[in-house]
């Protein structure tokens, strides 16, 4: 056994002894809501300030970088903290600290915002996503601070707000302001499979636009004195759909789903009573586009297509993008930080690790249109935004040791 393999085994004994507690602290952030501001939550002040606490007991120096909502007034935080080693350059960490609301609470089981153990889970809104992670890197840096050995290089953590909805009071604006380096390693672990054997060095660009169909409210007893927004909405989205899927067919195997998926998800309510016609109509696209494509090219078609409807039914449709972020150039399967996450992926799972691409999207893609190198990893059941949604604990052990053995392996 070399002298790496005895540092990590070493490591890993420290983080079983203290499971307990990891498992607590987790508990005890989940109790916080922090769900998105913009999604009619408290946001992630709260939480911040209690992740704060804790790094600052642990001796660590916490840069905090708030930004200024203006359209919620709250003062969106994210948090660093860092590890100096034998070298200038940094392997970070990035965790977000926001969560999408409840959802339909009858669907939950227990309370989301009251975490519940059970047969080896934690439930909770945000357990998954992106609890597991922002904790199990917080607690590898603590782990590794507490190990107290030479690091060949920096490792640190950012804990980020806003990644819920867009990230622009987050990762955005920290790339914007120079936070960030070209020769850093990223890892970002927002994405990943029950097995723990893939490693996203890829993802789709993503799309989300709005359709408003103006038309003329009437009784539905005379429709001829009006002009139905709800079937002319109705049949836009049917052709929108139809076209989309049948002009970009291209495939790519490093994807999960190997094609563009462009799918119609939420609807606006209408009318109030069935004997009325509606005069405004209101649905939204997720479109995930494989890097091949231009979105430009996307938003131009369904242009297109809501032009030609004006002119055939004499209504006012309007388009409004509601986010749009073009993929940015894969990661290499042969990058440091690449290979450096496959060697502690590998020597965890017993497996040779996959290379993958994926179309959620999470800040991984942010880096890499910044030419960052980046991957992303976890173990987890992909049950983010999901009722019940919970982790495992032997997840959150486990990729606790990867994430502290990185620097060891190197």
């Amino acid at each position: 056994m070399n002298s790496k393999d005895e540092l990590v085994q070493k490591m890993d004994s420290r983080i079983d002894r203290d499971s307990g507690a990891i498992q607590d602290f987790f508990v005890e952030m989940l109790r916080i809501n922090a769900v998105n501001p913009k999604m009619g939550g408290p946001g992630e002040g709260d939480r911040a300030r209690f992740l704060e606490s804790f790094l600052r007991k642990e001796g660590f120096e916490v840069e905090r970088v708030d930004v200024n909502d203006t359209e919620t007034g709250k003062a969106r935080p994210n948090l660093s903290a860092k590890l100096h080693g034998q070298a200038s350059r940094n392997l970070w960490f990035v965790a977000h600290m926001d969560t999408v609301p409840e959802g339909s609470r009858e669907l939950w089981k227990t309370d989301p915002f009251d975490p519940t153990v059970k047969e080896g889970k934690i439930f909770a809104r945000g357990a998954e996503d992106n609890g597991q992670s922002l904790i199990s890197s917080l607690f590898a840096l603590a782990e590794l601070k507490r190990l107290n050995i030479p690091l060949p290089f920096n490792v640190g953590l950012w804990l980020v707000a806003d990644e819920e909805f867009g990230s622009n009071y987050g990762i955005k604006h920290l790339l914007s302001h120079g936070y960030f380096r070209k020769d850093d390693l990223v890892v970002v672990p927002d994405s990943g499979t029950p097995e723990g054997s893939d490693i996203e060095i890829a993802e789709k660009g993503l799309l989300w636009f709005k359709v408003t169909t103006v038309g003329k409210q009437v009784h539905a007893s005379v429709p001829s004195k009006g002009m139905n927004a709800h079937r002319i909405g109705l049949r836009l989205a049917a052709e929108i759909d139809r076209e989309l899927h049948a002009k970009y067919t291209g495939e790519d195997g490093l994807f999960r789903e190997r094609r563009s998926t462009f799918e119609p998800t939420m609807k606006e309510s209408n009318v109030a009573n069935v004997n009325t016609i509606p005069g405004v109509d209101v649905f939204y696209f997720d479109c995930r586009v494989l890097p091949r494509y231009k979105l430009e090219g996307v938003i131009s078609d369904v242009e297109a297509k809501i032009s030609a409807y004006e002119k055939e039914y004499g209504a006012r449709i309007t388009l409004e993008i509601v986010q749009e972020d073009s993929a940015g150039p894969a990661t290499s399967d042969k990058s440091e930080v690449a290979s450096l996450l496959g060697k502690g992926v590998e020597r965890a799972t017993r497996r040779k690790p996959s290379f993958v691409g994926i179309g959620g999207l999470t800040v991984g893609n942010l880096f890499r249109k910044e030419g960052i190198p980046t991957a992303v990893w976890s173990t987890i059941d992909e049950v983010a935004h999901e009722p019940n949604e919970y982790c495992h604990v032997k997840n959150l052990i486990g990729d606790t040791k990867v994430f502290a053995a990185l620097p060891l392996l190197a």
